[in-house]
């Protein structure tokens, strides 16, 4: 089958969060697979290495067509279609900018109209978020009279609900959508266009990234006002769990660790907390638990249940060493935090190195989110034999079994309500098997088991892609 994977991001050329790690990892494994896929992303600023030039293609956006440029590169040898518009992608940054909705609107268009100059037509057009989702619609309305197009099946994955693309009704006139499509049932929401309802309208499939996000998506509480829709679309909804690149996360030959290591070897991974525990500048002694933690700080991940929890959770006798960045509030909070207590330590950056490190020398991974539709963070510290302490939403709730519940199978601590003391229970639970070193050991090891690559995921979704191609 010949797949085009479109995506805002794809790791290593952009990468803001895990829509990246997904688009530079999930092509790979269908590939793999013996299909010819493709990948389609915008020419930002920070990519330098186009290789090939295929010369200039009309973009054919509203009333008007404007000029790109289609050049070409790789990621592991998947093909890569470089969307290049400076005035539009030039930027140091991928996204939050005042003119997104334009941006996206244009890349969009983009994706269906590179198909002739590539000289290229594939069976179907994977999508994800909202950045691209418009595709599905102009593949659906303005060019469904081109029996090219009209063949093009699409699917839809939606990574996060919470991210929908809504801007004005100014930008639907800009984007020449048929005056038909601007309606409840179309890509009209509450007087707006809402560019991710667009493709779940007009998708051929449409998907999310666990089973258990996919049934909390049609719910009021985790819908975020498209659960009616979404529900009304069941049929055509499923959820797919991501993977996790074993190439990139491996602790047998991960060149950041001061000191690899494997199931067989796992005494070894002592020499990470050491190195993890000294570097951050936290009292290196290997009889405290350490508990890591690599996030975005935002109050989907919890932060607002964690910040109030922090204190009472280090005076169970714990360190732990956070790394992230984003929302000031939360950021303040947390160097305030570290400044009092030295068994916290708060890196507010982006640092692939430390992460790495985390992952290796800690002995828990806490995820307290509030909702999750995956989660990958959860997924490397199962490899690393770092024991997750998450609570039960989305993908947390798909990967990660409470070892309290379930002794012969548990792989981690898992809680369900969002309050400080739920937290706080999973984490005794947690201290008093790190005590005990016999069933520690064997908690660790059947962690370390669980085989959660992206070659399942990848014959998942062929199964997908299949049936959206037969209708």
């Amino acid at each position: 089958m010949k797949i085009l994977f479109a995506s805002a991001e794809a790791y290593p050329l952009a990468k803001v969060g895990g829509l990246g790690d997904v688009a530079g990892s999930l092509p790979k494994a269908l590939r793999a697979l013996g299909h010819d896929v493709r990948i389609a992303i915008p020419k930002y600023g920070t990519i330098r290495d186009a290789k090939g030039d295929l010369g200039p293609f009309a973009v054919r956006i509203g009333r008007d067509t404007q000029d790109a440029r289609l050049r070409t590169t790789a990621i592991d040898g998947v093909p890569v279609y470089l969307i290049d518009r400076p005035d539009l992608f030039d930027r140091p940054k991928v996204y939050d900018y005042g003119d997104d909705g334009r941006r996206f609107a244009f890349f969009a268009r983009a994706i269906v109209d590179l198909l002739p100059t590539a000289a290229w037509w594939p069976d179907l057009i994977h999508l994800n978020d909202w950045h691209s989702a418009l595709a599905a619609a102009f593949l659906r309305t303005t060019l469904d009279d081109d029996p090219r197009y009209r063949r093009i099946r699409s699917v839809l994955t939606i990574h996060n609900l919470q991210h929908q693309g809504v801007f004005g009704p100014d930008l639907f006139e800009w984007t020449g959508l048929p005056p038909s499509t601007w309606n409840p049932e179309g890509v009209e929401f509450y007087g707006r266009l809402n560019f991710l309802k667009a493709g779940i309208i007009y998708g051929d499939r449409v998907n999310t990234v666990s089973r258990t996000y996919a049934r909390e998506i049609q719910s009021e509480e985790y819908g975020e006002r498209l659960d009616g829709l979404l529900l009304s679309r069941g049929a055509k909804l499923t959820g797919i769990l991501n993977g996790i690149d074993y190439d990139v996360w491996n602790p047998v030959t991960d060149p950041h660790l001061v000191q690899t290591y494997s199931k067989t070897t796992i005494e070894n991974k002592a020499a990470n907390k050491a190195a993890l525990q000294g570097e951050v500048g936290l009292a290196v002694d290997p009889t405290i638990p350490l508990i890591g933690i690599v996030s975005r700080l935002t109050a989907q991940k919890g932060f607002d249940l964690l910040l109030p929890a922090l204190a009472d959770l280090l005076a169970l006798g714990s360190q732990a060493v956070l790394l992230g960045t984003g929302e000031k509030p939360y950021e303040e909070r947390l160097a305030a935090i570290a400044g009092k207590n030295r068994s916290f330590v708060a890196a507010l950056k982006y640092d692939e190195v430390l992460a790495h490190r985390i992952y290796a020398g800690s002995d828990f991974f806490l995820m307290p989110s509030r909702f999750e539709p995956c989660g990958i963070g959860q997924m490397i510290s199962l490899r690393y034999g770092t024991v997750p302490i998450v609570r039960r939403v989305g993908g947390l709730a798909d990967t990660v079994t409470d070892v309290t519940a379930n002794p012969g199978a548990g792989t981690g601590f898992v809680f369900d309500a969002y309050a400080a003391n739920a937290l706080l229970d999973a984490a005794r639970r947690a201290l008093t098997y790190f005590r005990d070193k016999r069933r520690w050991k064997t908690l660790i090891h059947r962690g370390m088991s669980v085989y959660l690559s992206w070659e399942a995921s990848a014959k998942e979704y062929m199964d997908m892609y299949r049936l959206a191609c037969r209708g």
